[in-house]
């Protein structure tokens, strides 16, 4: 008998159809030689301190660091996952060969070969890699079983992920427990990677409320109906005046200067001296990872990671879409050729598709680019139609974003031009800039109209797209010149789009697509547990939502301001942990040496803490003085 073991019931479900595996039994499905089981997501977990020394039952500073000689699993205490185990351990024994069915990522991996470790399976296993529960999708990937040896850095990677966050994250919170809780109970969780996020948006706290607003001034004038800017840039007061005369009349002379400059420019003609006109193309915007779809839905939807990463999960089950847990914007090249049929597929969106029928789609090198995969591909549909399956609101507007996103790429590059006028006063220089669409292109399918910005802010007033009138190099009018008065603004506070991409970049504010793509090697998390830390943070009451910003409490702030050791905090060294754990995975690091480093820098922390005496948890921390970070 051959038993297959899916990491949840449904999509066992949905392989024991494929198999014809249709007796329901307790636990498991049966039939045509196969027996379909399946977990409840984790059944295992490693073993508490406890259950390697009683000695570390209590929370003493005198027994840290806990480092065991070997780490080991053990079943999650309850009672249902208990009852399922038996289920999986007593068919695993009596298997000829098993087939790991679990989600086709690390996460999975580790899953299930704790599970099959706890089971004492003793049969040859193979995995199943499947990236959609589409029928077609099943028999293909039962096709080209491949031995589960073929993953086996794939497990070392998982296990070792899940042995630095328990060696850092038992040690240091006990540690920093022991050593600065302000009352007795009281639990200050660290994390590998929460802790750094934390870091992240307390950083950011500061920055904000340190900030100091410049006044600064902006001139312009107004030709036949055109704003035309200086391009001298911003008027400020220069600092060595603000020094000699003081804030006060250092402001009212340049005041007064400007006053003379709009009254002498006013009295000349405004010239235009160059009309410069330039085509361009904008692509298609990348199809999404998960990073970026729970961005997106977060900007459209104010959807929560966590909501987002929960429905196109729920998709994934209903066949409507591919495996969601990805970190790639590419497709591999062999799916281009089942595009024709997926889009057919899509009924509700056939107005949309049926341009690119009868004709060969477009093949970019930035969607279709095998070397960019590696597990997975994007998240695309499946071509099954969305119309057979019942939706919530928010599934429709997941699967709509991922929908059109697909669609668009295969769509015409938008085309526009660019005009460019420049003009003169008195030697003062003046510019404007007018963007005018000739072709919508892929902008068609969201009503022609621009993508707002990463933090989900509309374009600045100077990227309006505006339509200029018909200048002519040399002529020349009246005009009306002004001066505008500005201040700088402070960084804005984190959303949980914007710190998602900041976690994905280790903290660096990347709006390149491709240097983004370069930096996600070093992010912190993966884009399957992101969602989960900024969860865990809102439950330890780190951060709270103000609106859409995400803002540090007073005990987040005060549990920063404690930590001294950048091990802890440091987002860019904790992207150096996940650079290594993404090489274990690739065959470029030893897992060995990966461990070996976690307990020798965990006793390193445990050591700097103890000999440090001097700090003190303070939840009345002075928030308008320097940054804890």
């Amino acid at each position: 008998m051959i038993v297959c073991i899916a990491e949840k019931p449904s999509v066992a479900r949905e392989i024991a159809k494929v198999l014809g595996a249709n007796s329901q039994h307790d636990g498991y499905l049966e039939g045509n030689g196969y027996q379909v089981t399946w977990t409840f997501g984790h059944l295992c977990t490693l073993k508490e301190p406890q259950d390697y020394c009683p000695q570390w039952r209590p929370w003493s500073i005198s027994a840290l660091p806990m480092i065991p000689d070997r780490f080991a699993i053990k079943l999650i205490p309850n009672q249902g996952y208990e009852k399922q185990f038996h289920v999986i351990e007593h068919l695993m024994q009596a298997a000829d060969s098993i087939i790991n069915c679990g989600d086709a990522g690390q996460e999975g991996e580790l899953i299930q070969r704790w599970v099959m470790q706890k089971a004492k399976a003793k049969c040859p296993v193979q995995r199943l890699w499947v990236s959609s529960l589409t029928e077609e999708s099943i028999r293909e990937a039962f096709a080209n079983l491949r031995p589960q040896d073929d993953y086996q850095s794939l497990y070392e990677a998982g296990l070792c992920r899940a042995i630095g966050d328990w060696l850092l994250g038992m040690n240091a919170t006990r540690l920093y427990t022991i050593r600065f809780s302000p009352r007795r109970g009281s639990v200050l969780s660290i994390g590998r990677v929460q802790t750094p996020t934390l870091a992240m948006i307390v950083r950011r706290h500061f920055e904000i409320k340190r900030f100091v607003p410049e006044k600064y001034w902006v001139l312009s004038t107004l030709y036949r109906g055109v704003v035309f800017t200086s391009t001298k840039g911003k008027i400020k007061v220069k600092s060595e005046e603000l020094r000699e005369k003081g804030e006060v009349d250092a402001t009212n002379d340049l005041m007064a200067q400007n006053a003379e400059l709009v009254s002498r420019l006013k009295a000349e003609d405004f010239e235009v001296t160059s009309v410069e006109q330039k085509a361009g193309t904008e692509a298609p915007p990348r199809l999404f990872d998960l990073t970026s779809l729970q961005v997106e839905c977060n900007k459209k939807y104010s959807l929560s990671a966590d909501d987002t990463l929960r429905h196109i999960q729920s998709l994934y089950e209903k066949k409507l879409t591919t495996y969601p847990r990805v970190d790639t914007t590419y497709l591999s090249d062999d799916i281009y050729a089942k595009c024709p049929t997926i889009l057919q597929g899509i009924k509700p969106y056939a107005a949309l598709v049926q341009p690119l029928m009868g004709k060969r789609l477009k093949k970019s090198k930035k969607v279709f680019d095998t070397s960019k995969v590696t597990d997975h591909h994007a998240i695309i549909p499946t071509g099954v139609d969305p119309l057979t399956v019942g939706l919530s609101m928010d599934e429709k507007r997941v699967y709509d974003l991922v929908a059109r996103r697909f669609i668009s790429v295969f769509y015409p590059d938008c085309r526009f031009s660019t005009t460019t006028v420049t003009g003169n006063v008195d030697t003062v220089e003046f510019k404007a800039t007018g963007k005018q669409i000739l072709d919508e292109g892929w902008r068609v399918l969201y009503g022609g109209k621009p993508e707002t910005s990463e933090s989900g802010d509309k374009p600045d007033s100077d990227d309006k797209e505006q339509t200029l009138p018909d200048f002519k190099k040399g002529e020349h009018g009246p005009h009306e010149p002004s001066l505008t008065e500005k201040q700088t603004t402070p960084p804005k506070p984190y959303t949980e789009a914007t710190l998602l991409r900041a976690m994905e970049t280790a903290g660096k504010t990347v709006d390149n697509e491709e240097l983004r793509d370069a930096l996600k090697a070093n992010g912190i998390g993966r884009p399957s547990t992101r969602a989960a830390i900024i969860e865990t943070l809102y439950k330890r009451q780190y951060i709270s939502k103000v609106r859409k910003s995400l803002e540090p409490t007073p005990t987040g702030i005060a549990l920063i301001g404690v930590i001294q050791e950048e091990l802890l905090k440091s987002a860019e060294l904790t992207g150096q942990w996940e650079k290594k754990l993404r090489d274990i995975e690739a065959h470029k690091y030893s897992a060995a040496q990966f461990i070996d480093e976690l307990k020798q820098q965990t006793a390193q922390l445990v050591q700097q803490v103890v000999a440090d005496g001097t700090r003190r948890l303070r939840y009345d921390w002075d928030t308008t003085g320097d940054s804890p970070v």
